[in-house]
């Protein structure tokens, strides 16, 4: 059974999800403050900058706890074919990613749930609507 498994280094607009943060007013300013003296071209280009800072600050940290709670890191993709393997050779999931998890859109929502015992995901699920709700009880 072969899975499709990617380093997550996602294109604007591609892999991405769309995050909403408060900040204070001073804080804000300061953002502008830099953007308009050209260290960034806009608050976005800050935020993922700080962002990314901090990641490779905490760099080993995820590294062992992604080794220790045995994440896969990237992309991860179920297709209908790699379910119906799983499920041919009477096996069952234990889907844990750090980064995108997705299950085709033509995956029924009855064979998720023959062939999916539950799912982690620090970051994002992209999966039908249908097989969401068929699996919510194993989602966390």
């Amino acid at each position: 059974m072969v899975m499709s498994i990617h380093e997550l280094r996602p294109k604007a607009g591609d892999t991405t999800e769309k995050i909403t943060i408060n900040l204070g007013v001073v804080d804000l300013g300061q953002i502008d403050l830099l953007v308009q003296e050209g260290f960034y071209s806009n608050r976005t280009d800050l935020i993922r900058t700080a962002i990314r800072n901090q990641l490779a600050t905490h760099a080993e940290v995820i590294r062992e706890t992604v080794a220790r709670k045995t994440f896969v890191l990237g992309l991860q993709h179920y297709s209908r074919r790699d379910l119906e393997a799983v499920q041919a050779a009477g096996q069952r999931l234990q889907i844990q990613v750090l980064g995108l998890a997705s299950i085709a859109t033509d995956v029924p929502p009855e064979l998720a749930l023959a062939t999916i015992d539950s799912i982690v995901v620090l970051g994002a699920l992209h999966a039908s609507a249908a097989v969401k709700a068929a699996l919510a009880d194993r989602i966390r």
